[in-house]
Order: structure tokens, then sequence, then C-alpha cells
């Protein structure tokens, strides 16, 4: 498996992961503390977030795929960007995992 497969899955996942904390500090913000420009703060983070999260579906999926995952592990990865953190430690464990397993994008050059 490339290592750029593993790279845009962990860049992803870090984006939702923080989007996913903002969102929650903008919901609480929004219903517990009554903070002004909570809604309008809110409804910006969840719609870049849901988008993105779309993406991050995208990626994980590719590198389950890749990596030959059973559907429990699979279903466990694309989850985390709904659990706020959860992505953070998903990811760490996704790539200690795989890092021994991966190839460089470029090609191997051969010496004469």
């Amino acid at each position: 498996m490339k290592k750029s497969v593993l790279t845009r899955y962990r860049v992803m996942a870090y984006v939702t992961g923080v989007l996913l904390v903002l969102l929650t500090l903008g919901v609480i913000a929004k219903y517990l503390l009554d903070v002004d420009g909570a809604a309008d703060f809110t409804r910006v983070v969840g719609i870049a977030h849901g988008w993105l999260y779309v993406v991050y579906l995208i990626f994980a999926f590719d590198l389950g795929a890749k990596a030959k995952w059973p559907v429990g592990k699979q279903l466990w990865v694309l989850l985390a960007g709904t659990v706020p953190t959860a992505a953070f430690f998903v990811e760490r464990t996704v790539t200690r995992e795989l890092g021994t397993r991966l190839t460089d994008d470029a090609p191997a050059v051969v010496k004469a």
C-alpha cells in the first residue's frame, strides 16, 4: 500500500476531528451558554464538517479496502468522524498498525 493513501486519510481524520470538536463547542455555546454569534458559528462549522466528513469517508473506505480490513474494523474507522475526539485516537491506532506495510510513492531506482 502506498504511503499517500495513509497520509490523505490522516489529514482528513485530523480535519474532521478538529471540526467536530469545534462544532461540539459551538453547540455548547449556543444551547447551554447562550453566546451571541454561536448560532452562525455552529451553522458554518456544521456545514463544513458535513461536507468534509464525506471526503473522510471516501478516504477511510479507500484505506480500508487497500488494507483489506474486515467489515467491523472498517465501520469502526468510518464512524470515528462522528464522535468528538475519536478520530484522533483511531487515526493514531491505524497509523501504528499500517506503518510497517507502507511503500513510498516514488518508483525504485535501479543502479547499474
